[in-house]
């Protein structure tokens, strides 16, 4: 009788198609972790990652030839932060929150396509382009100007769409740093010097004190000079470092577009209020105390921002949030129930 042998029952026979493995030979790491229970992608995205070191230096790189290129313009734009009545103080902390916003919002460099590449090039010849017509035009503000598109061409030189889509709210930021242009500033300084006169002088009146307005001036029973509301008291100071804050705190928190819309377009008012606050402040201890006092002198010209119109400002805004997170109620914490008869599990119908 003979016996059939199963096809490929001999142990030391690979089936057909089957790769032959020496005994003692080693398996390859990548697929002997890819076989493990539990094994995560995240080795294989981060081997897709290249190196960071590149990107980086060459950013910090194309920084700094700008910043050098730029220093002119840089050095004359710290000259306006400078000064105890400078009303662009907030100057100096601009760039270091643009920075942070850009370390809290950064994402690796991945392969950049060409054309991207080429279209930061093209991005810095148009900066640089705006520049040299700023200077042919001896035009300070077009000069400042310039330095944001040169600053997105350098990120979309080194990474692309990808960095401008994570970069541009810190890019954008560094604006505030810039002072106003002087029509501007000058047309802006008017409005707001005649609203906080008017409204400070409104106020006093409601709280029962005869004061009288001429021009930029409140005139108060008792005092023997005219209380005058001058360029650093027309609150375009705490409107910009206010604007300020509020565009870098849309930047980080986590709220609905609608929330961050309503804190934008409150910041302007805020500034205006707290500073209203601080001239009608100045004038009923200017009325009680005395001008003359030399504390009083001190807290109402030097520090009234940091004693009066920044907590001020702050615990407004602090209301405004807590005021928003009561009315507005995120779309995903809304749980909709099913109409007529149809029935989610644990969720009872409308009747």
């Amino acid at each position: 009788m003979s016996h059939e042998i199963p096809p490929f029952s001999d142990p030391n026979r690979s089936a057909p198609g089957s790769r032959h493995v020496a005994p003692g030979t080693p398996i390859a790491s990548s697929a002997r972790a890819a076989t493990k229970p539990g094994f995560s992608s995240a080795a294989a995205l981060a081997a897709e990652v290249p190196s960071q070191t590149g990107p980086l230096l060459l950013l910090v790189a194309l920084i700094a030839l700008v910043l050098v290129a730029y220093s002119d313009m840089l050095t004359l734009t710290a000259a306006a932060w400078s000064g105890a009545h400078s009303i662009y103080s907030q100057g100096w902390v601009v760039p270091l929150m643009a920075v942070g916003f850009l370390w809290l919002r950064w994402e690796p460099f991945t392969e950049v396509p060409s054309h991207e590449r080429w279209l930061g090039v093209l991005l810095i010849i148009v900066g640089l382009s705006i520049r040299l017509v700023g200077i042919r035009l001896v035009a300070n503000s077009i000069d400042r100007i310039s330095f944001i598109p040169t600053l997105f061409g350098i990120f979309m030189l080194v990474g692309g769409l990808r960095a401008i889509r994570w970069a541009w709210p810190s890019l954008l930021f560094l604006t505030f740093m810039f002072p106003l242009p002087y029509f501007l500033e000058q047309s802006v300084l008017g409005g707001l010097q005649r609203v906080a006169t008017v409204s400070s002088t409104f106020v006093l009146q409601v709280l029962g004190i005869a004061a009288i307005r001429s021009g930029n001036s409140i005139m108060i029973p008792g005092l023997t000079e005219a209380l005058n509301v001058a360029e650093q008291c027309s609150g375009l100071k705490m409107a910009t470092i206010f604007g300020a804050m509020a565009v870098g705190m849309v930047f980080i928190i986590e709220r609905p577009w609608w929330d961050k819309l309503v804190i934008l377009l409150s910041a302007i008012p805020i500034a205006i209020i707290v500073n209203i606050v601080r001239i009608a402040v100045t004038a009923l201890l200017f009325k009680f105390v005395g001008p003359e006092n030399h504390t009083i002198q001190k807290i109402c010209h030097d520090y009234a921002g940091l004693v009066i119109m920044m907590p001020l400002a702050m615990m407004l805004l602090w209301l405004e949030l807590q005021i928003l997170e009561r009315v507005t109620i995120p779309v995903e914490l809304v749980q909709l129930r099913p109409v007529g008869g149809a029935r989610a599990s644990g969720v009872a119908p409308i009747r």
